[in-house]
C-alpha cells in the first residue's frame, strides 16, 4: 500500500515496557504509531520516546472512562457531559504535544436501564462538539464502531450503525474509524464498504479474524483488501491493532510480504 502504516503500540510488542515500543516499531519499518489510551504516562515523555526513536505519534483515543473495563464511557451520557467535556481538553493537551493527526471517539457501553437513542443523540452532539473545537487545533476527529461479540452492549456496531452517526454528525472535521477485524467479525463486506465509503472513512486500523492476530494468522484476504484500499482512492493511514503472539515470525512476518 501507499497509504502511510500505523503500528498500534498498545497492542503490537505489548511484551516490552511501553518506553521500548516505539523502537521495537521503528526497527521493525513503522514510521508513525498510535496509543490507545496513552495518558498513564507523561506527554512529553512519550513525545520523547517517539522522537529518539525517529517515529511519530499519528492518533490516540479520547479518555473513555470505564469503557474498557466494561463500564461507561462519558461519550454517551448526557449527565456526564461536563467529564467528556474535561476529556477532550485532555486528548487536545496530549495530542498538541504529540503532534497527533487524528483523535478517536469511542462510544459507550449501554446498561439496562440506558434509553439507546437518547445515548445515541448524545453521542452525535459530543463528536460534533469534538469535531469542532478539535478542527481549531488541526486535529482530525474519529469514532468507530466495535463488534456485538466481543463489546456486546456498546452503542453501535455495524457499519450502518456507523453510517448513520456519520451522517447525523454531519461536520467536516468527523470521520468514520473503519476497524477491519471488528467489521469482518460483523459479517460485513469490507473491502466493497471500503471502497464505497472511503470519503467518509478518516482511518482504518486492522487484524485477522478470528482471534485478532495478525495478517494470515486468521482467515481474511489481506492481500486482497490492502490492494482495494490502495486503489480505491483512500489516502488515509492505516492502523495494524492486532494481539501479538509472541512469536515473532508470526506477529511481524507479514510485512515481509
Amino acid at each position: 500500500m501507499s497509504n502511510p502504516l500505523v503500528a498500534n503500540v498498545s497492542l503490537l510488542f505489548s511484551d516490552s515496557p511501553m518506553q521500548e515500543r516505539f523502537k521495537k516499531a521503528a526497527e521493525i519499518g513503522f514510521t508513525l504509531v498510535e496509543i490507545q489510551f496513552p495518558y498513564e504516562w507523561a506527554a512529553e515523555q512519550l513525545k520523547q520516546w517517539a522522537d529518539e526513536a525517529g517515529v511519530g505519534v499519528y492518533l490516540i483515543n479520547v479518555p473513555a472512562g470505564d469503557l474498557l473495563a466494561g463500564g461507561k464511557s462519558y461519550s454517551c451520557h448526557s449527565e456526564l457531559q461536563p467529564q467528556f467535556i474535561s476529556a477532550c481538553s485532555k486528548a487536545i493537551e496530549y495530542g498538541n504535544v504529540l503532534g497527533v493527526s487524528c483523535i478517536n471517539v469511542l462510544a459507550s457501553n449501554l446498561s439496562p436501564g440506558d434509553d439507546h437513542d437518547v445515548c445515541l443523540d448524545t453521542y452525535v452532539e459530543n463528536i460534533r462538539y469534538a469535531a469542532e473545537v478539535m478542527l481549531q487545533e488541526g486535529i482530525q476527529v474519529t469514532f468507530e464502531a466495535i463488534n456485538s461479540i466481543d463489546m456486546p452492549n456498546y452503542l453501535i456496531n455495524s457499519f450502518s450503525e456507523m453510517r448513520s452517526v456519520y451522517e447525523q454528525v454531519a461536520h467536516p472535521n468527523a470521520f468514520m474509524q473503519y476497524d477491519i477485524y471488528h467489521m469482518a467479525m460483523m459479517g460485513e463486506s469490507v473491502a466493497e464498504q471500503i471502497e464505497l465509503a472511503y470519503p467518509a472513512i478518516g482511518h482504518i486500523q486492522f487484524a485477522d479474524v478470528p482471534g485478532r492476530g495478525a495478517p494470515k494468522t486468521g482467515n481474511l484476504p489481506f492481500g486482497d483488501i490492502f490492494q482495494r484500499i490502495n486503489a480505491c482512492g483512500y489516502s488515509g493511514a492505516v492502523a495494524a491493532e492486532y494481539r501479538i503472539s509472541g512469536d515473532k515470525d508470526k506477529d511481524y512476518g507479514w510485512l515481509r510480504g
